[in-house]
């Protein structure tokens, strides 16, 4: 009797296992209808300089005006000091920014999400900004409060991508089957992939709250499997050296990584001159970027930028 009760419980815990894992393949599959079986993962580039420099002075004037960009940062209390080195920073340069936090806080101005789960408030924060915004901006960038960013770079390395088509980019990982875009390094929607995210937020099938699994996954990786129903792939966004703009480290790790590993090449072999994205800054850390992007200058070296990104009006950024 003994043996056969234990044989029972056996059965029905692996029949517990086996089911749970059908239900996250279920999830992390897509349907049939909208699944792509060859899609193969591109690397997206930078434009080429060059091309930039044979364009017509009014057309660049014109490029410059139409690249509009939303920053969406999700915040929690306990980020009070990045929060505010963010808003004092990188987040000037946005067309418009704006937090999203899990819940109310004096000292700052912030769209209250009233969830600590960052899924739901990654959901809601996309929710918001497509139905207040989308008539006003084309592209949509998602950063976390440790990210520090160069909008410029940002419109740089969007300039001959179209925001009528569905891209979604940034810093590309693989997990298993799934590819997604690390919300570490920052995430980077045209205004087609938010359209077609916003027609599927409200279908719990297809992008569930939840997940529906017995343990959870990480919101990025929840919003990659919710984007591939809709035929939306991470790409993986790097310079015409094939290095990577959106980092997920700060400048100081990749520094030392080149010195372990390339002593002769530190300086070629930290970083992207056109890096998007770095992650894991203090608010010192904040400070001192913004004084070394914006504000340090080395006289009489000019860089002669075909192209001017210029800062929304009113802006008192640097």
């Amino acid at each position: 009797m003994l043996s056969e009760s234990s044989s029972f419980l056996k059965g029905v815990m692996l029949g517990s296992i086996f089911c749970a894992l059908i239900t996250m393949l279920g999830h992390i599959r897509v349907g049939r209808g909208n699944r792509m079986h060859h899609h193969m993962h591109h690397h997206l580039q930078a434009p080429n300089k060059e091309d930039i420099s044979r364009i017509s002075e009014d057309e660049r004037m014109e490029l410059s005006k139409s690249f509009r960009v939303y920053c969406i940062i999700l915040v929690k209390p306990k980020d009070v000091s990045l929060w505010a080195a963010v808003k004092e920073t990188w987040t000037k340069h946005c067309d418009k920014a704006e937090f999203f936090s899990s819940e109310n806080v004096k000292v700052f101005e912030s769209i209250n999400m009233e969830t600590n789960d960052m899924w739901l408030m990654m959901r809601k924060a996309y929710k918001y900004a497509f139905d207040k915004y989308r008539d006003q901006y084309n592209w949509y960038f998602l950063a976390c409060p440790s990210t520090f960013a160069i909008i410029e770079n940002l419109k740089y390395f969007l300039l001959k991508k179209d925001p009528s088509q569905p891209f979604y980019l940034g810093h590309t990982i693989k997990s298993g089957e799934l590819e997604y875009v690390s919300v570490e390094g920052g995430i980077v929607l045209s205004i087609e992939s938010m359209k077609r995210l916003n027609s599927l937020l409200s279908n719990p099938e297809t992008c569930p709250e939840q997940g529906g699994m017995i343990w959870k996954i990480s919101e990025d990786k929840q919003l990659a499997v919710c984007l591939k129903y809709a035929g939306v792939f991470a790409e993986n966004a790097e310079d015409s050296e094939g290095k990577d703009v959106f980092n997920t480290k700060t400048i100081g790790v990749f520094i030392k990584e080149a010195m372990n590993n390339q002593p002769n090449q530190i300086v070629e072999g930290c970083c992207s001159d056109m890096a998007v994205t770095f992650n894991g800054l203090t608010p010192n850390q904040m400070h001192v970027m913004m004084y070394g992007v914006y504000r340090l200058r080395a006289f009489g070296h000019v860089f002669n930028d075909a192209l001017v990104f210029l800062p929304p009006n009113g802006s008192d950024n640097d």
